[in-house]
């Protein structure tokens, strides 16, 4: 029988190794997987590079990990905001490495890894500072910029239901990055809001198929980490 649900996300976590790229979920704090990163504080693996839309706020979650040391390198699209206090102390000490990606080339860039395509052409940032050294080509007349697929070790996913075989579904903006990031990973960790029992989740509905997804944590919203 496939049951895909573990019983803590310390086992969900357990194996995530020094080293590793993390493709982070969400959109700020909105679809943010909050419970897992705080689980991957306490589970310990360093030297990581982070794939995520900002670079954390205050001193919790994704800001935490970096403040403790772990994070080697982000990859972004907002790395400054009003929140970012952390990353920026880091920045500025030279203690952690950036990599600016518009939004929808970070977007495009997992989904192409997930989708088995290597690399893309898209016109994108071309004449600007973050083309600098990229391949670029004319095509129909466009200047465009080459970018590379974008792929995980680990994605850490948000979603509003998932059943045993690990079928998902997101709540309105909650989908953000979070279903082109769990095709992209080699292994795809989820907590969710709600459990649906199996056969349940209107097939229209569900954003993520259970093939992308390996390990699913039942994390009722405002819960604590376990």
């Amino acid at each position: 029988m496939i049951d895909k649900f573990v019983r803590t996300i310390a086992d969900a976590l357990a194996d995530i190794r020094d080293g590793s790229t993390v493709l982070l979920g969400g959109f700020g704090a909105v679809g943010q997987p909050s419970q897992l990163i705080d689980g991957l504080i306490e589970q310990g693996a360093k030297d990581l590079t982070v794939v995520a839309n900002n670079a954390g706020n205050g001193r919790v979650g994704l800001a935490r990990l970096m403040e403790l040391g772990r994070v080697r390198r982000i990859v972004c699209s907002f790395p400054r905001s009003a929140g970012s206090v952390v990353f920026e102390e880091l920045y500025r000490a030279g203690k952690i490495e950036l990599e600016i990606v518009p939004q929808g080339t970070l977007a495009e860039r997992m989904r192409a890894a997930g989708a088995g395509i290597g690399a893309f052409y898209t016109p994108t940032a071309f004449g600007t500072q973050l083309a600098r050294g990229k391949e670029t080509r004319e095509i129909g007349g466009r200047q465009l910029v080459l970018e590379y697929a974008l792929p995980g070790d680990v994605a850490l996913v948000e979603a509003w239901q998932a059943d045993r075989w690990g079928n998902l579904t997101y709540r309105k903006s909650g989908r953000n990055f979070n279903a082109v990031m769990a095709t992209a990973a080699k292994l795809t960790v989820v907590q969710t809001q709600h459990v649906a029992e199996l056969g349940t989740l209107d097939p229209e509905a569900i954003a993520t198929p259970g093939i992308y997804v390996d390990r699913v944590v039942h994390v009722p919203y405002g819960d604590p980490p376990v």
